[in-house]
């Protein structure tokens, strides 16, 4: 069945062109000239269209209660912008366009850009990932890049947001889509037997290990691993993993001959593996390792246009699921809903849904449908179970780790200089005071608290006096390092921080003997 575009006729000579362009590569086309038409289309009882193009009037009212249906049924939007339009791509964001041309615009180029936005049309409703904002758009742009290659990809961001969707997706389009995808949680194995989860075991490896047991990595083989909280990876394990990543081969706990495996790693953390590198608790080698590609889910909070599709997805989802004559929400309810903060993201919002679907009386969900903390907007914190008797507490995150870990290293830093002081305690420190008002001072000499009983040195010489250029200031140093060491130039050197043969050049340069 064609796929079915509507174009608006604000503009009718690019209408016409546009829609003859479409007919002539497949699509079944419909020109409309109001508003009604176009609602009557979406709204209707056929399916809504595949994707509109709207031709002009963008700026009319009009237009904006057009784009509004159309996002409210998930349909993708093609607009035409004028060229005298300044800050094109800011209009179109501000009107929640899917996509934007400049005109006049090329048919063929409409044509491709239309078939693009139905292609990832059906890819959203293929993998789940829904939302018309920009920055889902954006993601679905980097799926489709990212697919068709092999290299790994880190997807980041926090815990509801649909990373493993996002690691299905780039699998169900690159050319492992008929090979396994193979997800592992890394934080709901304990160390001891992440391992061998990942990488098998033999015979006879461990109490217990009555046979040989194939791991993740090689039931993945040519196909797609998914690494799903992957900061949470003890790092012997990590270490593992770095090797696999480099050269694709590992061995079975217990084995001894290396195992070849052809598989695309895509790993995900709800949490920021930079930070975790800055702690100490990743690797970050193994960081880079991942990153090659990268991948960033917003909150929902952050896409909050979004949220009323996503409702409306939800409640005929479930409607049908449990069988249940269901007639939608009311728009205070929904309004409510956008508004919320949604710390659990797609997944609470999802879940919250099914509940009230299922409890709802009236088969609408009401603004008294929704939870007290939902409507009054309140996060509910964390519950911290008490440690058993006897068990550490954990009384800090690794922030303050991170923090304690530095204060501990500046403190031996300055034990250890505290230390090189008093090792030498007659000595005497020149203050050398540049830009002084008084032009007869140069430096002075200040006692380091001597030892009464050690013999006190020479002064060292002066280096620096009122009216001296640095050329002055270079000579007077290595003067004065030779005297210190006796004319031992190497010994001069290391005083002076400078390689030797830089000390011969500068003393052939100031003709120092």
């Amino acid at each position: 069945m064609a796929d079915r575009v509507l174009i608006t006729t604000d503009d009718l000579e690019q209408a016409v062109r546009v829609n003859a362009a479409l007919e002539q590569a497949g699509f079944d086309t419909a020109m409309v000239s109001s508003l009604d038409d176009v609602r009557q289309a979406v709204r209707g009882k056929q399916p809504p269209p595949d994707a509109i193009i709207l031709t002009g009037g963008l700026h009319e009212s009009t237009a904006r209660r057009l784009l509004a249906a159309a996002h409210e049924h998930g349909v993708p939007t093609l607009g035409l912008v004028e060229a005298t339009d300044e800050a094109a791509e800011t209009v179109a964001h501000e009107l929640g366009l899917t996509d934007w041309l400049v005109k006049p615009a090329d048919p063929a180029e409409v044509t491709a850009t239309a078939r693009r936005l139905i292609e990832r049309r059906r890819l959203q409703q293929r993998t789940g990932i829904l939302g018309e904002s920009a920055p889902i758009q954006e993601v679905l742009v980097k799926i489709e890049q990212m697919a068709p290659v092999k290299s790994t990809v880190l997807i980041q961001g926090e815990s509801g947001t649909g990373k493993e969707l996002v690691a299905r997706a780039i699998h169900d389009l690159s050319p492992r889509r008929g090979k396994a995808f193979i997800a592992v949680n890394c934080a709901a194995l304990p160390e001891t037997l992440l391992e061998s989860e990942l990488f098998g075991h033999e015979k006879g490896a461990f109490t217990g290990a009555a046979e040989r047991r194939l791991g993740r990595f090689e039931l993945a083989n040519g196909g797609t691993i998914f690494l799903d909280e992957v900061g949470e990876m003890p790092a012997a394990t990590q270490v593992k993993l770095l090797r696999v990543l480099e050269d694709r081969s590992f061995f079975r706990v217990g084995g001894t001959q290396p195992i070849q495996v052809d598989v695309r790693v895509t790993a995900a953390s709800n949490k920021s593996l930079k930070e975790a590198v800055a702690l100490g608790t990743f690797r970050d080698d193994l960081f880079y390792r991942l990153n090659v590609l990268s991948v960033y889910l917003p909150p929902l909070r952050e896409r909050r246009s979004d949220i009323a599709l996503l409702v409306r997805t939800f409640i005929a989802e479930f409607a049908k699921q449990h069988d249940r004559n269901f007639h939608g929400i009311t728009p205070d309810a929904q309004q409510i809903l956008v508004d919320a903060d949604w710390p659990g993201n797609v997944r609470q919002l999802k879940n919250l849904i099914e509940s009230m679907v299922v409890l709802a009386p009236e088969g609408e969900i009401r603004a008294s449908d929704i939870p007290r903390d939902i409507r009054e907007r309140t996060r509910i914190l964390p519950v911290r179970i008490a440690p058993p008797p006897g068990a550490a507490r954990e009384i800090a995150g690794q922030e303050l780790e991170f923090i304690f870990r530095t204060l501990v290293e500046l403190k031996m830093q300055l034990e250890d200089l505290r230390g090189r002081i008093q090792e030498r305690p007659s000595e005497r420190v020149e203050v050398i005071e540049v830009g002084t008002r008084d032009p007869g001072l140069g430096t002075r000499v200040v006692e380091a608290s001597p030892d009464p009983l050690a013999p006190s040195p020479e002064p060292q010489a002066v280096i620096y006096k009122p009216g001296m250029s640095m050329s002055d200031v270079e000579r007077a140093a290595i003067d004065a390092a030779l005297r210190e060491t006796h004319g031992n130039r190497r010994k001069a050197a290391e005083t002076l921080g400078i390689g030797e043969r830089t000390l011969y050049r500068k003393l052939k340069e100031y003709a120092i003997d």
